[in-house]
């Protein structure tokens, strides 16, 4: 268990919120790493592992036609995969990861390429362009490292997202405390 996905957790539960998660090249560890998380079950909706690239157009709701031209690997694809998880299990935040951990490229696209995104209620003043956020990733190491490492981000990229959403009361007590009026 991260401090990462702990902290997820943590401001999820303050804030009575879900998440649900999307995930092709790392299969799985983003659900088993927020679940490793004491208390998760009150924040944790579930997730979808769409390894193969139909699953994400049948499961996901990512469109057929960007994934004919684009293949799975694709900033557009994970951020479909993170509003279609959010849709399809009924949470507020969506998350997603896609890629290539390797040993080989995938559509035409090198191993360490990395796409993770993250969809959620987004409103005036978020700071986040309605729709979500996708990040585009170029990562180096084996396999594993790769995966680790799209783990993290795409947690990273959630808890940006999550600090960034404060509510009106949180904001005036920031505001107090660092001596504003």
């Amino acid at each position: 268990m991260s401090s990462q996905a702990a902290d997820v957790v943590r401001l999820l539960t303050v804030r009575g919120q879900a998440l649900a998660v999307a995930e092709s090249l790392t299969g799985g560890l983003v659900a088993a790493e927020v679940t490793g998380v004491p208390g998760a079950s009150k924040v944790f909706r579930g997730s979808v592992t769409a390894y193969a690239t139909e699953l994400k157009h049948e499961l996901l709701g990512v469109d057929a036609g960007l994934l004919a031209e684009h293949g799975a690997v694709d900033p557009q694809v994970a951020a479909q995969m993170a509003a279609g998880v959010r849709k399809a299990l009924g949470a507020d935040w969506g998350v997603a990861t896609t890629g290539v951990a390797g040993p080989d490229p995938q559509d035409g696209k090198p191993v360490g390429t990395v796409f993770v995104a993250v969809d959620g209620p987004f409103g005036p003043g978020s700071g986040s362009a309605s729709g979500g956020k996708v990040e585009a990733l170029r990562l180096n190491g084996d396999r594993a490292e790769i995966r680790r490492e799209s783990v993290r981000s795409v947690l990273a990229l959630l808890l940006t997202e999550l600090a960034g959403e404060h509510s009106g009361n949180e904001r005036t007590q920031d505001t107090e405390q660092n001596g504003g009026f």
